[in-house]
């Protein structure tokens, strides 16, 4: 069977391409991924080609990238030099955000172990919960920010 007229189900699409059903869905709101052709059942039915597309959209959020990102590297054609230009300038841009992120986790490596450094159990209380308190009632109130994307750090 040709893979690009095979007819996959919702469920089975999903398993083949190692993304959730509901991502598919989503995917397909975004405009990552054409909105697939229905069945006689309506049934989403998705090809080769699409199973394909939900893989590099997997692997490239495996890579942290986001949406704005694989809809950007999606969109260029890999024969094309300017696309070349256009897909590295993506990933020197997602370079440097996740060269910022490293530099955000290793700074709170470094306070996490300062942190663990105060307290070494000997003691008749924990200096790790007493910083954290102190650290908290010295925190100024903020109200949460709407929409941001939620992380740790």
């Amino acid at each position: 069977m040709n893979p690009d007229t095979a007819r996959w189900r919702i469920g089975e699409a999903a398993q083949q391409s190692g993304v959730s059903a509901a991502n598919i869905r989503y995917y397909e709101k975004e405009g990552l991924l054409s909105p697939s052709v229905r069945g006689d059942n309506s049934y989403r039915l998705y090809s080769g080609t699409d199973v394909h597309q939900l893989r590099f959209i997997r692997l490239c959020r495996a890579m942290d990238m986001s949406l704005d990102e694989v809809r950007s590297l999606l969109a260029l054609d890999l024969r094309r030099k300017e696309d070349c230009d256009a897909a590295r300038n993506t990933l020197d841009e997602h370079l440097q955000h996740v060269r910022g992120r490293l530099a955000e986790l290793q700074a709170l490596e470094a306070d996490l172990l300062a942190l663990r450094s105060r307290c070494d159990g000997s003691d008749d209380h924990c200096h790790i919960i007493e910083t954290l308190h102190a650290r908290a009632d010295a925190q100024p109130a903020q109200p949460a920010p709407a929409g941001s994307a939620k992380r740790h750090v």
